[in-house]
C-alpha cells in the first residue's frame, strides 16, 4: 500500500489545541477561536495535517469545557458558530482538518437534559442519567465510591429523592448509554457536526460508556463495544473521517477490540500504559515521578508488536492532562533543547500517527506554582481537599502537582517574550510560565537549530519516507537503562533510530542487524553523532539521531 492509498490520518501529523490557553484575540485573558485562526499559518508551516481541538462547546467551564451544557453551540468566551465555521474553512485552505473532542460519557449539570431530569422522575430525560434510590438499610448512597475529581460519586437530588452517578464529579453527571433515546440524540448531534465538514472525533473516556454501575464495572464495561459499533454504523461509516478513543484501560491485548480493521469501531486509541507506568501506584499523578526507560520502551514495543499488521497506533508523550515531556522524561535545564528534539524523534519515528501538544514544538516546560491558589485544574483542587483531609502534607501535594499535575500543560502558549508571552493583551486566566522570556516561539523560530526547525524537518521526513509509515519495528538494546533504539524496514528501505535518555555520555555497539554500508544520517539533534569505525556509537547526553538506508 502506498501513501496515496492510505487514509489521510495515517500520513498526517496531529496537533492538539487547548483553546483556553492557545491564543486570545480580544484581551479577556481566555484563548478563543479567532485566536486559533490567527495562528493557522504557524501550524501549516510546521507541517500539521489535522488539529485535535479540545472542547469549545457551550459550558459553565468547571472543567474547562469538558462539562458541556449545549452540544450544538459554542462557548461565548471562545466565539460563535460562525467563528467555528470560519476555522474549518480557513484550516481547510491550508490542508488542515479540524477534529472535534467528543465528550459523551457525561455532560454538565447545567445541561437542559439534566435540569429537566432533576425536576421529575416522569420526564424522558430522567432516564438519560444513572439514578438509584437510597439504600433501605442506611438511607444513604448505593456505595462509597469517590469521584475522580474528589467527593462522592453518588450525588443526592432532593427534588426527585434519588442519587445520580458522577464518575468525575458532581458537576458532570454520567449519561446513561443504555437508554436508546439518549444514544439517538447523541448520534444526531455527531452527524450535525460531521455535516459541517469536521475531520472526525477524539472521543473522551470512550471506554466508560458501556459501564455497569451496579457491578462497579466502569472501564471497558460489558456494553462498551456494542455502543461504539452502533455509533460507527449510525455516524461514521462511509465518511472520510478519523476517530481516536481515549482509553485508560486499553492494553496491547485488548487494543484490536477497538481498532481492528474488521471491528467497525475506531481508527485508533490513545493508550496510557506508558504514562501510568511512571505513576506511584498509591498516589497516582500526584506522587513522585517513577519513570523508568526500560519499562517505557518495553510498553511501547508491546503496542508496536500488537498493532503491527492490524489496527493503528497513536504516538504521543503529552496532552492537556499530562506534564511537559522535557520536564517529565528528560532535562528541562541545560539540555532542554536537545531533550525536546530527542523525545520528538524517538516518538515520531515509530509506526503510527504522531500527536503534538501545543508548545511541545518549542520545548515548553513545566511551571512551578508556589501557592495552592495558583492552581486552576478541577482535579488538583478536588484531590487537594481529599488528600489533605486524609493526612497528606500540603507542601508534598503541591510538589506532586508541580511535577505531574494537569496545569503544567495548560499555562498559556508562549508566543513571544512580551506581556503574557504574547498570549493575551489582558490578564491570563492562569499564570504564564515566567520562563517565557527565554522560551518562546519567536526566539526559537529565529534559531535555525531550534526545536521548531527540528520538528518541521522531522514531520517532513516522516511524510516523505514511506518506511516510517509502513515499516516493521524491531526494538534494540531491550534492557539498556539509558538508550531507546529501534530499526524500521520496508521494501528495501531501512531506518535506524537511536536516542539517549541519559544526562551523561553513553556508548553502545551497533547491532550486527544494522549493515555497515549505505547509511545516511537523516536527522540528529547533534552534528557529532556518528557510527565509528569500531561499530560503536558514542552518545552525548540526550543525543538522538535517525539514519536511513535506501530512503
Amino acid at each position: 500500500m502506498t501513501a496515496d492509498t492510505l487514509p489521510w490520518w495515517k500520513t498526517a501529523t496531529g496537533y492538539q489545541i487547548y483553546p483556553r490557553s492557545f491564543c486570545d484575540s480580544n484581551g479577556d485573558g481566555i484563548g478563543d477561536i479567532p485566536g486559533i485562526i490567527s495562528k493557522l499559518d504557524h501550524l501549516a508551516d510546521l507541517g500539521i495535517g489535522f488539529v485535535w481541538l479540545s472542547p469549545v462547546y457551550a459550558s459553565p467551564m468547571r472543567d474547562n469545557g469538558y462539562d458541556i451544557s449545549d452540544y450544538r453551540d459554542i462557548a461565548a468566551e471562545f466565539g460563535t458558530l460562525a467563528d467555528f465555521d470560519q476555522l474549518v474553512a480557513e484550516a481547510g485552505k491550508r490542508d488542515i482538518r479540524i477534529v472535534m473532542d467528543l465528550v459523551v460519557n457525561h455532560c454538565s449539570s447545567d445541561h437542559a437534559w439534566f435540569q429537566r431530569a432533576c425536576e421529575t422522575r416522569d420526564c424522558p430525560e430522567h432516564d438519560y442519567f444513572y439514578w438509584r434510590d437510597p439504600q433501605p438499610s442506611t438511607n444513604g448512597p448505593p456505595d462509597d465510591q469517590r469521584a475522580c475529581f474528589g467527593g462522592p460519586a453518588w450525588v443526592w437530588v432532593e427534588s426527585v429523592g434519588r442519587y445520580y452517578y458522577a464518575h468525575f464529579g458532581a458537576q458532570q453527571p454520567d449519561l446513561n448509554w443504555h437508554n436508546p433515546a439518549l444514544r439517538h440524540d447523541i448520534y444526531d448531534m455527531m452527524n450535525w457536526w460531521l455535516d459541517k465538514g469536521i475531520g472526525g472525533f477524539r472521543m473522551d473516556v470512550i471506554e466508560l460508556i458501556g459501564k455497569d454501575v451496579d457491578a462497579r464495572h466502569y472501564y471497558e464495561g460489558p456494553d462498551m463495544h456494542r455502543f461504539i459499533r452502533e455509533m460507527h454504523q449510525k455516524c461514521l461509516k462511509g465518511r472520510d473521517v478519523m476517530t481516536v478513543g481515549e482509553t485508560w484501560a486499553a492494553t496491547p491485548d485488548t487494543a484490536l477490540g477497538y481498532c481492528g480493521r474488521d471491528r467497525a469501531e475506531l481508527d485508533m486509541v490513545f493508550n496510557f500504559n506508558h504514562i501510568q507506568a511512571a505513576w506511584d501506584p498509591h498516589q497516582g499523578r500526584f506522587g513522585p515521578n517513577l519513570f523508568d526507560l526500560v519499562t517505557h520502551k518495553m510498553i511501547l514495543n508491546d503496542w508496536q508488536v500488537a498493532l503491527a499488521e492490524d489496527g493503528w497506533n497513536s504516538l504521543y508523550l503529552s496532552n492537556h492532562d499530562l506534564p511537559r515531556p522535557v520536564s517529565h522524561y528528560a532535562d528541562d535545564g541545560d539540555y532542554r533543547v536537545r531533550s525536546a528534539k530527542m523525545l520528538g524523534l524517538v516518538t515520531h519515528m515509530m509506526k503510527g500517527t504522531p500527536f503534538i501538544y501545543q508548545g511541545e514544538e518549542i520545548g515548553m516546560t513545566n511551571v512551578r506554582f508556589d501557592r495552592f491558589e495558583q492552581f486552576r485544574d478541577i482535579e488538583t483542587l478536588g484531590q487537594f481537599k481529599d488528600q489533605i483531609a486524609a493526612g497528606k502534607d500540603p507542601q508534598a501535594f503541591i510538589d506532586g502537582a508541580n511535577a505531574n499535575g494537569r496545569d503544567n500543560a495548560r499555562t498559556p502558549m508562549q508566543w513571544d517574550a512580551g506581556h503574557a508571552a504574547g498570549f493575551t493583551q489582558g490578564t491570563p486566566w492562569i499564570d504564564v510560565n515566567p520562563n517565557h522570556r527565554s522560551i518562546n516561539l519567536d526566539q526559537d523560530r529565529a534559531d535555525p537549530d531550534g526545536v521548531f526547525a527540528f520538528y518541521r524537518n522531522m514531520i517532513a521526513l516522516r511524510r516523505n519516507a514511506p518506511v516510517i509509515t509502513h515499516g516493521d519495528f524491531t526494538l534494540l538494546y531491550d534492557e539498556h537503562p539509558d538508550v531507546f533504539a529501534y530499526i524500521r524496514r520496508w521494501q528495501g528501505q531501512e531506518l535506524l533510530v537511536v536516542a539517549s535518555f541519559a544526562a551523561t555520555s553513553v556508548e553502545v555497539k551497533v547491532p550486527d542487524a544494522v549493515g555497515a554500508d549505505g547509511w545516511t544520517c537523516l536527522l540528529s539533534n547533534l552534528p557529532s553523532i556518528k557510527i565509528g569505525a569500531d561499530r560503536k556509537l558514542r552518545l552525548a547526553p540526550f543525543a538522538a539521531a535517525a539514519w536511513g538506508k535506501g530512503i
